[in-house]
C-alpha cells in the first residue's frame, strides 16, 4: 500500500510540474486546435509536432546563433576576396594556357 501512495505522489508532482512549466496549457491548445480543423491531417502527430515547434524563439541561443551567422557571413566574405587575390596572383605567374588548362 505505501509503493501505492509513492507512485501518485509521483504523479501528482510531475503533473504539477508539467502544468507549472506550460507543457500541459501547450498540449492542450494543440489538440484543441486539432479537434476543431474541419479537415483532419493525414498524420496527428506531424501536426502536433509543427504547432508546437511554431513558437518563435527569442532566447539568448537565437541571438548567439544570429551572431554566429554573422560572423561566418564576413569570414566567408573574406575568404572570397582572399580567394579572387590568389587566382589573380596565380594567373600572374601561371597564366592558362589556349585549352584552359595551367601551362607547366
Amino acid at each position: 500500500m505505501a509503493h501505492y501512495r509513492a507512485s501518485d505522489s509521483k504523479r501528482e508532482h510531475f503533473r504539477r510540474y508539467l502544468e507549472k512549466t506550460g507543457v500541459v496549457d501547450s498540449l492542450t491548445s494543440v489538440f484543441v486546435s486539432l479537434y476543431e480543423q474541419q479537415e483532419k491531417p493525414p498524420n496527428a502527430l506531424e501536426y502536433v509536432k509543427e504547432h508546437l515547434g511554431a513558437v518563435p524563439l527569442t532566447s539568448a541561443d537565437t541571438e548567439a546563433l544570429q551572431q554566429e551567422v554573422n560572423d561566418l557571413r564576413q569570414r566567408c566574405a573574406c575568404l572570397e576576396e582572399e580567394n579572387k587575390d590568389l587566382k589573380a596572383r596565380l594567373q600572374r605567374y601561371e597564366p592558362a594556357s589556349e585549352d584552359g588548362a595551367a601551362a607547366n
